[in-house]
């Protein structure tokens, strides 16, 4: 199931079940787990991913664990991490740039850029350090032509983006499984990108699920190209589901790595719990495997 089908298809059914796996961990186990509050990275989690459960609730468990963020907010949730004493690390796209839709055709920059430059000064306001957007789909497009096309459109919103002090991130899909066309599938492609821009407030989102699937050589990777990288996404390969044993990522090898470039972003969440009677559970055991 991809995101944004998943959005609309959580229901409130999941909440009780998903609620009740939060009890805390059992007696003379939590002094021996490492502490993701105290951890090298800045932990988020993923809003979509736990839709089934009401954002308030959500915050709440993700500060118990020691998380820092919940995010992939709208501007309507954007004030609810605050009262849990989190952020909101990434706000989630316009409207004008849904994942299919995006910035590598020049007639789609027009509604974009509007709409992005009414949002960056709100997200600045909020506090959100990063926006996300998509490059969007080929559909028949050369790769070359869509890179230009690319840097023509977030040079027009990248100033404002500099003046707000909000960081854009395009984040790379996978486009052999979920995302099919997608065409910022590769991060030779997304570094190019980020060099061609040219300025610090335009980054990469590296979802570590996706490219796994489309490259692997994780660890490498991230490490050759961290200066292009502003934000990070987890999940379980293959399915998207829990950081656990039946998963292919060393996920604690690659989070030393991601800590060791002195990345100070945040790292977020974004796997679908395998059982919703667990969701909780789950997440408190990727926080803390993640925690280095």
């Amino acid at each position: 199931m991809h995101r944004r089908d998943f959005l609309t298809a959580a229901g409130a059914a999941a909440v009780a079940p998903a609620l009740a796996s939060a009890a805390p961990a059992a007696p003379g186990t939590a002094s021996t787990q490492p502490d993701p509050a105290k951890g090298r990275l800045k932990q988020s989690v993923c809003r979509w991913c736990f839709s089934g459960i009401p954002l308030d609730e959500l915050c709440r468990q993700a500060a118990a664990i020691g998380l820092k963020s919940v995010e992939l907010l709208g501007p309507d949730e954007w004030a609810e991490p605050a009262r849990h004493g989190l952020v909101c690390a990434v706000a989630t796209n316009v409207s004008a740039n849904p994942i299919g839709k995006g910035l590598n055709r020049v007639e789609n920059h027009d509604a974009i850029v509007s709409q992005l430059e009414s949002r960056l000064p709100e997200v600045a306001k909020a506090g959100i350090p990063n926006q996300i957007v998509f490059s969007g789909n080929r559909k028949g497009l050369p790769d070359d032509q869509g890179l230009a096309n690319c840097v023509t459109g977030l040079k027009r919103i990248v100033p404002l983006a500099e003046k707000a002090g909000v960081t854009i991130i395009m984040e790379l899909l996978n486009s052999r499984r979920d995302h099919g066309d997608y065409m910022c599938d590769r991060t030779a492609w997304g570094v190019e990108l980020v060099k061609r821009v040219g300025s610090d407030r335009f980054k990469l989102l590296y979802d570590i699920y996706h490219m796994q699937i489309m490259e692997g050589d994780v660890i490498a990777t991230i490490t050759e190209n961290a200066k292009f990288i502003g934000h990070y996404h987890t999940a379980g390969v293959p399915g998207r589901r829990d950081l656990d044993a039946t998963q292919e990522l060393n996920y604690p090898a690659i989070c030393r790595a991601i800590a060791d470039t002195g990345f100070t972003g945040y790292f977020g969440q974004e796997f679908m719990p395998r059982d919703g009677k667990n969701a909780i559970a789950a997440l408190r055991s990727a926080a803390v495997t993640c925690t280095v």
